[in-house]
């Protein structure tokens, strides 16, 4: 009994510490009222990279060419794709899209990251906005971010996506790499989102000197966020930016085990405690699992005031990224929790054994640690 009580107390602190965690990002990251971008409107340049991208990449151009932005620039970058991805974006080229084939990827570079080497580079615009294409924006969303930048004199802004889409399997059991972001987030290490993310093009070609620090790098948009410090902020999506995203659950599954084991930390210590940390959110549901089966008493009972603590946090979390299924979302936490265990453990894994690939091809593990990165400032 006494082994249980510590253990529902440790369980308590974390339900405060993840509430409070989660509050305070929302709070911190979120857009209050519209903005208008200044009279002289700064160029910018959409960058798109795509690899075997055919379901998905027609309908974000087609919302980026619908935007009521003035003065953009749009360029897609085919990585070598073995469909018809290149022949899908000439046929937009009448509407002003740039294509770039692109060329035999370089040692030791990861082929997202060399994609965006490239594209910034061919950029022109003021801005670059980075985004990857099963990410959907509203008409209004560019000038909505570029007004938020101008007016706040950020060097960069990434956005958190919602989900808009249906009662599908890859919603309903989405992996939780935004809610760890949000949760894990810090002043020194703040959230920051592949999705969509902007960035003062002299910033990146001037003073961080493009990506070749980041080559290998699975979330070079983290390290650049850290490194701006102040004049960078994240953002969650709200209807006032109308960003949001549709990914397949294998493809999650494929994302989770690239991004899990460095968003905890990168480093066997903090890899040891995000796995504690998941086996003790598991405990409750397993708990209560085990009085069905055999006996029921006040461990149980004690069980479920916990589990449904989180199920609460976790509503409140989808309701604010998927409004429509808030409350399934909230039932589906036990299920959802022992798949990120599972993912993690498969992350950790994959790393350990080199097995880890992003669109096929193997990345370099032992290149992609985030806290090795260093920029001179």
């Amino acid at each position: 009994m006494l082994i249980f009580i510590a253990l529902a107390t440790l369980l308590t602190a974390v339900i405060v510490w993840v509430s409070y965690r989660l509050w305070r990002a929302f709070k911190r990251y979120t857009i209050d009222q519209g903005k208008s971008p200044q009279k002289s409107l700064p160029s910018v340049t959409v960058c798109i990279p795509a690899r075997n991208e055919m379901h998905a990449l027609a309908g974000c151009l087609e919302r980026v060419l619908a935007s009521d932005y003035g003065k953009l620039e749009i360029i897609v970058f085919d990585d070598s794709s073995a469909d018809d991805t290149s022949i899908l974006i000439k046929s937009f080229a009448h509407a002003g899209v740039r294509f770039i084939p692109g060329p035999p990827l370089p040692d030791g570079w990861l082929g997202k990251n060399h994609a965006f080497e490239v594209m910034a580079d061919e950029a022109s615009g003021s801005y670059i906005l980075f985004m990857e294409v099963d990410t959907f924006i509203k008409p209004t969303t560019i000038s909505q971010l570029v007004g938020y930048m101008t007016e706040k004199s950020f060097d960069m802004i990434s956005v958190i996506p919602g989900r808009n889409d249906a009662w599908r399997l890859s919603v309903l059991f989405g992996h939780l790499r935004y809610f760890w972001q949000l949760v894990l987030s810090s002043a020194k290490h703040p959230a920051a989102a592949s999705s969509l993310w902007m960035i003062r093009r002299s910033v990146l070609m001037d003073k961080i000197k493009g990506f070749e620090v980041f080559k290998a790098n699975v979330e070079p948009e983290s390290q650049i966020a850290e490194f701006l410090g102040n004049s960078y902020q994240c953002l969650v999506d709200n209807d006032t930016l109308g960003v949001t995203y549709e990914k397949k659950w294998l493809s999650q599954v494929e994302t989770s085990r690239r991004l899990l084991y460095p968003l905890f930390g990168h480093t066997p210590l903090k890899a040891l405690l995000g796995l504690l940390l998941l086996i003790l959110l598991n405990v409750p549901f397993f708990t209560i699992l085990y009085g069905a089966l055999f006996e029921w008493t006040m461990v149980q009972a004690m069980a479920c005031w916990v589990l449904f603590a989180f199920m609460a946090i976790y509503g409140v979390y989808v309701g604010r990224l998927w409004p429509r299924g808030w409350w399934l979302g909230g039932l589906l936490w036990p299920v959802v929790i022992l798949q990120e265990l599972l993912l993690y453990v498969s992350s950790l894994w994959g790393y350990a054994t080199g097995t880890i690939t992003w669109k096929g091809r193997p990345i370099n593990t032992s290149a992609s640690k985030g806290d090795a990165i260093v920029i001179n400032k």
